[in-house]
């Protein structure tokens, strides 16, 4: 069920942005779901960590191609 799930924060990599309120941030981690291998992720999270929103799971090889994409990329201003 969709209750019966675990994770664990391995690794703290970095907060992109934090909420206008202050509370919630948008976070880079590396995050073990339901003690499998860890993966990279990316989503809001509460201050205490223990509330989450949906977000975006990638493999290293994912993060890689994600990070080689963004470097070549010509963002808009």
């Amino acid at each position: 069920m969709a209750d019966d799930f675990s994770f664990k924060i391995v690794k703290n990599i970095g907060e992109i942005s934090q909420s206008k309120g202050g509370g919630w941030s948008l976070e880079l981690n590396l995050v073990s779901w339901g003690e499998r291998d860890p993966k990279y992720d990316i989503r809001s999270w509460s201050p205490d960590h223990q509330k989450m929103s949906k977000g975006i799971t990638l493999t290293k090889e994912e993060l890689v191609s994600l990070k080689d994409l963004l470097n070549k990329a010509e963002l808009p201003e």
